[in-house]
């Protein structure tokens, strides 16, 4: 049963190829990194989250998110979902919320989302705090080309295709999420700040991401499983 819906708009995947014995470090003993070729793959991902109501609420949040994460399979068995590191977002109910509900590790972040000439401005950052390190991400991005979406097979479908995510808590929490497959554009970025890895006990990472960008799509998220 679905308990909420939303939109998620101009979101930005940009990922790097990491060692999988060094993801692994990071993960819970439980899950073990999923890999691509045998590399596997951490991520940064921006969006928007636009009207997000729980089921029968005749109102709804907005705000806007940017997480890191790496793709993982349960040792126990099941489908490869996502395993976050950390999640901001720039709305004090919304983290609150998620964190008891999903048992998610969100933090709250000052945040911006713009349009202009058709460039995407995203701003982020979360102060240090007791628990937590500060974290900065600042990106402008430009779609290019037609939507589509990812090839069956392909690295690019690895990366976007993920309907369930797993916590590090036990019992873990499993949620799953469901949308339309990604409508997946090219997109220039420039990345102008990014301490996500850092924050999260990992070294910068070397090189430019590989970059995929989605305009809208319509999510709805059941009520999270218990898997003991």
């Amino acid at each position: 049963m679905d308990l909420l819906s939303m939109r998620w708009r101009h979101t930005l995947f940009a990922h790097w190829r990491v060692d999988p014995d060094i993801v692994q470090a990071h993960l819970p003993d439980r899950l073990s990194v999923a890999t691509y070729d045998g590399d596997a793959w951490v991520g940064v991902v921006s969006f928007d989250m636009v009207d997000i109501r729980p089921r029968g609420s005749p109102i709804g949040l907005s705000f806007p998110e940017v997480n890191l994460r790496t793709y993982v399979e349960p040792r126990f068995g099941g489908e490869r979902g996502v395993y976050f590191f950390t999640l901001d977002a720039a709305d004090r109910l919304g983290v609150t919320s998620a964190r008891v509900g999903y048992r998610l590790p969100y933090h709250h972040a000052t945040m911006s989302v713009r349009e202009r000439d058709g460039d995407i401005e995203f701003q982020s950052y979360r102060p240090a705090s007791r628990d937590v390190p500060a974290a900065h991400f600042d990106a402008t991005y430009r779609p290019l080309g037609d939507p589509r979406p990812p090839k069956p097979g392909s690295l690019t479908e690895f990366l976007v295709e993920n309907y369930r995510f797993y916590t590090d808590e036990w019992p873990i929490v499993i949620g799953v999420i469901d949308h339309d497959p990604w409508p997946i554009q090219n997109v220039d970025a420039e990345i102008r700040a990014n301490t996500m890895f850092e924050a999260c006990g990992f070294d910068h990472p070397d090189g430019d991401p590989l970059v995929h960008y989605a305009h809208d799509v319509m999510v709805t998220a059941e009520q999270p499983a218990l898997l003991h």
